[in-house]
């Protein structure tokens, strides 16, 4: 079904829009926690229609903008060992550690290829047997399947060369240490459609049931969004808490089963560190033993000195939703798309880049 003409009808997002503005009768702050939503909310015009009384604030949903300082940099120092390849996602390549960026490493000889699927990366291996391939496995929930997918073929096809770094995040546990914070109050969530398709909406229970934050999954297109606010507004205002699908032509409540099932098999949760949030329990993801030895940590061992992230970038406040990009004091002028500071000025889905792109 072609969903495409009344997802984006202007008189039902007017409908919509009075229906906001009829509900808002407090200051409330609500957080899109996907930077997809994000990006859309800012290219759609959606602040603008809001009352002054909602707040829509941006939450740590981009996963190439909360890889942490370290990661990046450990990924910078292994594409720089003799006879080794990094294979990542375009993002990755020009996001600025503490010593440089992977692009930077490019231009000086390394190896680093960009793919638009981890699958990629086996026939390179096949085809290059004396190097040795390293692919970031950066991404939530959505991407983690395919990652699992790629491991399980590559041992079943017995390739010895093709090693993966495990940088995968989990966004229910960020999102518990983030609401359960004193920096930021958030009244309500506007959770992720994508990431929501894989894990399904019982991980948010948590946030309705003891937290009292109404939560809806949402959909990305300008009705969708405006419905997902005003089923948040509708639940304040009966003073209910719960989660809500919005995005039901795409979400079920129990996720996908396959999806959850692989990453299980070839995954184990692991504590990780975010950037702006710091190591949260079991947020991430790492190969479990029977996959050991294609882990990067356990067969690739380089020396990462003190990471820090550049001075004056505030990345982290952005992703807890504490500042908005273009309050800090780098936002478009020491720091732009062309020549980013922090990963949130990077990545497609980073807060900054959006606000960038769509509020200058």
């Amino acid at each position: 079904m072609d969903y495409s003409n009344s997802l984006r009808d202007p008189s039902i997002s007017k409908t919509l829009v009075e229906l906001i503005w009829r509900l808002a009768q407090r200051p409330v702050r609500l957080m899109e926690v996907c930077g997809t939503h994000t990006v859309a909310i800012l290219r759609h015009g959606i602040r603008s229609l809001m009352p002054e009384t909602v707040e829509l604030v941006s939450g740590p949903g981009c996963p190439v903008c909360v890889t942490a300082q370290r990661d990046i940099d450990l990924a910078v120092e292994m594409c720089k060992v003799p006879g080794i390849t990094i294979v990542t996602f375009g993002d990755m390549v020009r996001v600025p550690g503490t010593r440089g960026s992977l692009k930077d490493e490019m231009a000086k000889g390394s190896d680093v290829r960009v793919v638009y699927s981890s699958m990629d990366a086996i026939p390179m291996a096949q085809k290059e047997p004396n190097r040795v391939f390293i692919f970031l496995g950066v991404g939530f929930e959505t991407t983690a399947p395919t990652i699992a997918a790629t491991i399980k073929a590559t041992k079943d096809l017995g390739i010895n060369n093709l090693k993966f770094l495990s940088l995968h995040k989990l966004l229910p546990p960020a999102l518990h240490a983030l609401l359960k914070g004193e920096e930021v109050r958030i009244h309500g969530l506007i959770c992720p459609g994508h990431v929501s398709t894989i894990i399904g909406s019982r991980p948010y229970l948590p946030f309705a049931r003891e937290m009292g934050i109404p939560c809806v999954i949402t959909g990305f297109e300008p009705v969708d969004i405006l419905q997902g606010i005003y089923l948040i507004l509708r639940q304040i205002s009966e003073g209910r808490h719960e989660v809500e699908i919005q995005y039901q032509r795409i979400v079920s409540p129990e996720g996908n089963p396959k999806a959850l099932k692989i990453m299980e098999e070839v995954f184990e949760p692991c504590d990780s560190e975010w950037r702006g949030l710091g190591w949260i329990r079991e947020s991430g993801l790492r190969l479990k033993q029977i996959y050991g030895q294609m882990d990067a940590l356990n067969t690739i061992h380089v020396d990462v000195k003190d990471s820090f992230e550049p001075k004056g970038c505030r990345c982290g406040d952005v992703l807890k939703g504490i500042i908005k990009p273009n309050m800090c004091k780098m936002f478009g002028t020491l720091c732009t798309p062309d020549e980013p500071l922090g990963p949130c000025m990077v990545s497609s889905e980073g807060s900054c880049a959006a606000y960038f792109n769509y509020s200058m």
